[in-house]
């Protein structure tokens, strides 16, 4: 052993053998760290703090949720942009939203930091270094760039691909800011000629776009390619192009390809098609590859298997004279004959409030789901139906359903064609739409529906920025925005029937054209194929005419109508039934009229209110012409012997109080009806809903004892004088 030549050197006076620069950056990110919350609230203004994770748009601050910094644990600091794939640490985060490399522009950073944080310089000599221009080069040379260009040929940005030993990464560098980041917003790539060219294919990936190009083909691409951020690019310079998109042919290039292709819709292309790669293809194949081994792109293109995501509108049709006489082929079945309702039609109804509108239509819907005429208007089969109203609640609407007669033979088929809505809340907004679309197209089992009826429009009205229902514009917008936008949506020959209201028309006016009382009957009546008016000409009488304008047939004579025992009926032109019912409620009319108390004592039931003859007496006392209380007695008791007043004594079946202690009860008319409210006002119209109930007599008085005897059938009247008048017949 050589023990005694053995050199003992003592490292403990040696300098620490750490690296200073190592050291710092420690120091740095420890001093972040402590401080992080702070510090990303410097860096972006725009951030949110949720659930542990701060989060933002991008590097370049923008709002949103892509960019999510760790706040808690062991990753408190760490990063990730989940739309470019990009991330780093709390240090890497402050360089890039400076435009900088934390890697070639660590001095300047860390100066900005230890600024930031109040930290002294380290006493250290920096290592010197080639402060390179492009902080890529780290990366190594760059193996490929693309320079991206405005429509005029000005540079925009430039990419650059870098093929270091861990494998390709792309680097955007912003001209105009002179900054290592994508522009904001990205721009398309080849947009000198795709602004020029009708037709477009976007594929993934700069390179991919390259090869077409070479073929002649207008290509271009998203900046990033599969990863390309859909809500910061601009595809607006796609609008009005047809868009075919070529993915890579895997999972991550289908992907890119449906959210490009949904950009592209709303960018507002004419057509929207994705390409299916051939099965027979490698993975990752892309147009790229196709170039390379030859294969034919410009067929593919053309003709190969695609998902259609937006389908081109037809051009314009033209026919020349010889084609429309040529044509013999038979004209398509109206829905609603003759002429009334056409396939792809639109039927305006309308009529002034209280004239029945809801009531008719609904009988009218009705009849057409069982296939039964109405008032001479017959479909070719039963129809499905679908009744979007907004004015009747549900138990209501039940209520109304129940007292529409129809044919029993006929019933089964209307209980399924027949789909109606509640009181709608809602407006055809685009919100309101999806609601609408979807439940019109899945109310009759994946069949779609012959007609589509709205009631009224006023309830569900949207007219855009132009206005309400009364201007012309906003009409047109509703018109062709939302009603058919619906129609196109489930079945595009479907009939629609719009409910509206009338606007008030002088007598001439009305009589001259009685469709200019439809509001915002200008572009209405531009628009609809049918118009059709539900008008009562004397608010004595309970005849309604129904008025048409047919555009696609000829016209059709008006009816007079009236709703008798709870059906709907047409009567002759004198507005007479050439039913006895009918013509003796006329003649209950008329004698009504011949005095003033009989006349009253309709019109107040008419508004609710119902009379015993005690407190008819009191209340028109004075009033009316009628002289005093014991005058008004008298003429009531002679009234009543003579059977014109009749009584009747079950109040509580109409919604009365008791008629207390007097022996005949609540004094009735011929033919009086009582309305009474049938539900709570409407908020959108200010309306309160109202029920009809006809009044019959459950007691008269004997004209010999003048006793109290019960009405033995109470649809028959018996005068015994009628009112002493000569000329009654």
């Amino acid at each position: 052993m050589m023990a005694d030549n053995i050199i003992w050197l003592d490292f403990n006076d040696a300098p620490e053998q750490r690296d200073e620069l190592a050291s710092d950056t420690d120091a740095l990110r420890a001093g972040l760290l402590d401080r992080l919350e702070a510090v990303l609230h410097y860096l972006f203004p725009q951030g949110r703090i949720r659930g542990g994770k701060f989060y933002v748009g991008d590097v370049d601050g923008n709002p949103g949720k892509s960019l999510v910094v760790e706040l808690d644990g062991p990753r408190r600091g760490l990063w990730k942009d989940f739309s470019t794939d990009e991330g780093g640490d709390v240090i890497d985060l402050w360089a890039r939203s400076q435009g900088r490399s934390a890697r070639s522009d660590f001095p300047r950073i860390a100066g900005e930091i230890r600024q930031w944080l109040g930290l002294a310089a380290p006493n250290v000599t920096p290592m010197r270094r080639d402060v390179r221009s492009v902080p890529m080069d780290d990366l190594g040379a760059y193996t490929a760039k693309w320079d991206y260009l405005s429509p005029e040929g000005e540079l925009i940005a430039c990419i650059y691909r870098y093929d270091p030993p861990t494998g390709k990464e792309y680097r955007p560098w912003d001209v105009r800011a002179r900054m290592w980041r994508a522009p904001d917003p990205r721009p398309l790539y080849n947009l000198p000629v795709i602004s020029r060219a009708r037709e477009v294919v976007l594929v993934e990936g700069e390179k991919c776009a390259a090869a077409l190009i070479v073929c002649g083909i207008a290509a271009t691409t998203a900046m990033n390619g599969a990863k390309a951020p859909v809500d910061k690019t601009d595809w607006r310079p796609l609008a009005g192009k047809s868009v075919v998109i070529w993915p890579d042919r895997d999972a991550p290039g289908w992907d890119y390809a449906e959210s490009a292709a949904r950009a592209c819709v709303m960018a507002g292309s004419t057509s929207v098609a994705i390409l299916v790669p051939p099965t027979d293809k490698p993975a990752k194949w892309d147009a790229a590859d196709a170039v390379d081994e030859g294969f034919d792109c410009a067929t593919f293109i053309a003709q190969g298997e695609r998902h259609v995501v937006k389908a081109a509108a037809p051009s314009l049709p033209t026919f020349t004279l010889g084609e429309l006489l040529d044509d013999n082929s038979p004209l398509p079945p109206d829905l609603i004959s003759p002429r009334v309702l056409t396939p792809a039609g639109m039927l305006v109804f309308g009529g002034a409030p209280k004239v029945g509108k809801s009531d008719f239509l609904l009988s009218w819907l009705a009849h057409m789901a069982a296939g039964a005429v109405f008032l001479g208007m017959q479909p070719p089969r039963p129809l499905r139906v679908f009744y979007l109203q907004a004015e009747v609640q549900y138990h209501y609407l039940r209520e109304r359903v129940k007292d529409v007669r129809l044919p029993s033979h006929r019933l089964l088929d209307a209980r399924a064609n027949f789909v109606a809505t509640p009181q709608l809340r809602l407006v055809l907004d685009d919100a309101g739409l999806a609601q609408v679309i979807p439940a019109i197209a899945n109310a009759f089992g994946g069949e779609p529906p012959d007609i589509i009826a709205i009631d009224p429009i006023r309830n569900v009205f949207d007219g855009g920025d132009a206005g309400g229902e009364n201007d012309n514009g906003a009409m047109l917008f509703f018109l062709s925005q939302r009603v058919e936008r619906i129609r196109q949506a489930v079945n595009p020959d479907a009939g629609v029937i719009l409910a509206h209201h009338t606007k008030k028309l002088g007598k001439k006016q009305f009589e001259e054209d009685p469709f200019q009382a439809l509001a915002g009957a200008g572009s209405l009546r531009g628009y609809y194929s049918t118009g059709m008016l539900l008008f009562r000409p004397d608010e004595t009488r309970t005849t309604r005419q129904l008025i048409y304008e047919l555009r696609n047939g000829a016209g059709i004579p008006q009816r007079h109508v009236d709703k008798i025992n709870g059906e709907w009926r047409e009567v002759d032109a004198n507005e007479r039934l050439v039913i006895k019912d009918y013509g003796q409620r006329l003649d209950a009319e008329r004698r009504r009229k011949r005095d003033a108390i009989l006349q009253i004592l309709f019109e107040e039931a008419g508004n609710g209110r119902c009379y015993t003859a005690n407190q008819f007496a009191e209340s028109f006392e004075g009033k009316a012409g009628l002289g005093g209380e014991r005058t008004i007695r008298e003429r009531v008791s002679a009234l009543s012997t003579q059977g014109y007043i009749k009584y009747f004594r079950n109040a509580a079946d109409y919604g009365l109080p008791s008629s207390g202690r007097t022996k005949f009860g609540y004094l009735c008319v011929e033919g009086m009806v009582l309305r009474l409210p049938a539900g709570d006002v409407d908020t959108a119209t200010g309306e309160l809903p109202m029920r009809e109930h006809t009044v019959l007599p459950t007691h008269y008085k004997c004209p010999h004892s003048g006793a109290s005897m019960p009405v033995e059938n109470p649809d028959v009247w018996v005068y015994h004088d009628e009112l002493n008048d000569p000329e009654a017949s």
